[in-house]
């Protein structure tokens, strides 16, 4: 406010009463998602997701355990924190399971308006899901699962708090982990540590990380490593004969994408018939494009969109890299695998030391070590007869990671959750 043409900061009580009012709506929230339950004779199991309409490997994931569940016979549903488009951006949801969107940003109403621009009180701040959340999806979700009962599984730690606040009685709540730990943000852990010990189990990818979240919360933790899984491509099995290395994923930092470039420009020096195609999409592209134009290789590399058909991509090509300075589990990396393709990796934070042994099935390289990174590309490029031998036993390693392979993981705890209930 001002008081003769000088600022002055708003009396404290003001922001007093915000925050009450924010608690008691939160508290009207979970009070009203503690409904007693229904009684309902099927298994049913909820998995919630920042979306169900866009890309990424958490959402593959999801839809593999989805379909798995529904086929033995459990009722299976998908919550999708929003929607923005007509179409899935993998063409379709798995057959039988509905999905449910909490704000369908493509419809208006004046209600619906209003709450959009209160922000979530349910899911705090500090994930940047929290972007998407509002006071209207806060309302949606309890509306959805008031009264519920079965399994629900969160996916990133704003839902799994979400889940930890509600509580929803006749609900066995899960937490799923699809980041190491060490890469949260200070305040996302704060909201963990808070939160939770409420959940009745939390899932990781790895060991690294089992052993992580163990420390890290004393043992308070129901603990569980089940990895994602990879589903078979369309298409034939990678051309290992074919001069085409090929790298996907978002434009973000996490990808390293900048790594990559400067250690295809010595590639390409030494290899100018062999082409590098990255795909995907993100704000780090302009980045990206001054990268390629400075080491002048317009000619041997191209920055393309997201695969409408990665199983084809990956058919045409006969090396992927995964140049991530992070990952929780990178499922891309084990569909290429299963494509039969020679693999190099950097043995960052987490998950490609859970699944590449160093030149027998694809190449581990010191994280972010842009040397060896060349020296790796050019080595498989070089050695067909390695890229071969690597590239059968890889296969052999994705089939440890289908959904026949781990849903049976998934199975025995929602058992174990059920007789502990």
């Amino acid at each position: 406010m001002t008081i003769e043409g000088e600022v002055v900061p708003w009396p404290p009580i003001v922001g007093r009463v915000k925050s009450f009012l924010v608690r008691a709506t939160r508290y009207a929230l979970i009070r009203a998602a503690r409904a007693a339950p229904r009684e309902e004779g099927a298994q049913r199991l909820t998995i919630f997701l920042w979306t169900a309409w866009n890309m990424g490997g958490t959402i593959r994931a999801a839809f593999n355990l989805a379909e798995y569940m529904q086929a033995r016979g459990w009722q299976v549903e998908i919550i999708s924190g929003y929607r923005d488009r007509d179409e899935p951006f993998f063409g379709a949801f798995p057959a039988g399971v509905p999905v449910f969107d909490l704000d369908d940003r493509r419809k208006g109403g004046l209600v619906r308006r209003l709450l959009r621009k209160r922000p979530s009180h349910l899911l705090p701040a500090a994930d940047r899901a929290s972007l998407s959340f509002s006071l209207w999806s806060d309302v949606q979700l309890v509306r959805r699962l008031r009264g519920r009962t079965g399994v629900v599984i969160g996916t990133r730690p704003g839902l799994n708090v979400m889940l930890a606040r509600l509580q929803v009685p006749g609900l066995t709540t899960i937490g799923l982990e699809q980041m190491n730990l060490g890469h949260h943000r200070r305040k996302v852990r704060r909201g963990m540590r808070a939160h939770y010990r409420k959940l009745d189990a939390l899932v990781v990818l790895t060991e690294q990380d089992r052993e992580a979240y163990r420390e890290a919360f004393d043992g308070a933790l129901s603990l569980h490593r089940i990895p994602n899984t990879v589903r078979p491509l369309p298409g034939a099995h990678a051309d290992l004969g074919a001069k085409t290395v090929y790298a996907a994923g978002r434009f973000r930092r996490q990808k390293g994408f900048d790594l990559l470039i400067p250690a295809w420009a010595e590639v390409a020096k030494a290899h100018p018939d062999w082409t590098l195609r990255v795909c995907g999409r993100g704000k780090l592209e302009s980045r990206l494009l001054e990268l390629i134009e400075e080491h002048q290789l317009e000619d041997s590399m191209t920055l393309e969109g997201p695969a409408e058909d990665i199983g084809s991509d990956m058919a045409g090509a006969s090396v992927f890299v995964l140049s991530s300075r992070f990952e929780g589990f990178p499922l891309i990396l084990l569909e290429a695998m299963s494509k039969g393709m020679g693999i190099v990796a950097f043995d960052c934070p987490t998950g490609p030391a859970d699944i590449v042994d160093d030149h027998r099935n694809g190449l581990l390289v010191p994280a972010e070590d842009v040397e060896r990174l060349t020296r790796a590309i050019r080595e498989i490029i070089e050695d067909e007869e390695l890229r071969r031998r690597m590239a059968g036993a890889a296969v052999e390693t994705a089939q440890e990671y289908t959904i026949e392979a781990i849903g049976p993981l998934w199975e025995e705890l929602f058992a174990e959750l059920s007789a502990r209930a």
